[in-house]
């Protein structure tokens, strides 16, 4: 287990606050050498403890191309494993391009003691959503794995989000892409 240093967590702190701030900026706010700064983050970068993102906005606050947003926990059949689904996941094309138009967020799970697929779906509608869902993401299980894959599929519909990635709360705390300032340290988790 890799434990983080204070000054590492401060530099997180920091970029979780604000992922464009500079290691200047960060310098300033910390009072850690720019060049202790520089190479903490490149350090923690090539570790993979942290990634930048970009999210695009598509709700109806957004860009308006998708309103309407639909939780699905796939249950699988026995006998399935991660390495077999992955497998699937690694040589399907469609997975890879075609599928992210609608597709929020994806995770593997466990339901019941069976391998769950757990999709976060967008669409223009729920009718949109339910069109995708089924005439795309069943039909490729079903292709892939035989028409027995799906145990049972349960549902939800989303409808406003609290929480993203543990510090960002969207209707509380963001300010154009970044955390505000008067938001405390003591509220951001970092270790």
């Amino acid at each position: 287990m890799r434990k983080l240093d204070k000054q590492e967590e401060k530099i997180i702190r920091e970029l979780i606050r604000n992922p464009r701030i500079t290691d200047n900026q960060v310098s300033k706010r910390t009072e850690i050498p720019v060049m202790t700064i520089n190479r903490k983050r490149k350090k923690l970068e090539s570790e993979g403890l942290i990634h930048y993102l970009t999210h695009l906005k598509r709700s109806d606050n957004g860009i308006s191309v998708f309103n309407a947003r639909q939780l699905y926990i796939i249950k699988l059949r026995s006998g399935l494993t991660e390495e077999n689904f992955m497998k699937l996941f690694e040589e399907e094309k469609r997975i890879k391009s075609e599928y992210a138009k609608h597709i929020r967020e994806s995770y593997l799970g466990e339901k019941d003691g069976h391998l769950a697929l757990v999709m976060i779906v967008d669409g223009k509608n729920p009718s949109d959503i339910i069109k995708f869902f089924n005439g795309k993401i069943v039909p490729t299980l079903k292709n892939s794995f035989g028409e027995d894959i799906i145990v049972h599929i349960f549902t939800t519909r989303l409808t406003f989000q609290i929480r993203r990635l543990y510090n960002y709360i969207p209707f509380l705390n963001l300010e154009n892409g970044k955390i505000k300032d008067n938001w405390l340290d003591e509220y951001i988790f970092v270790n």
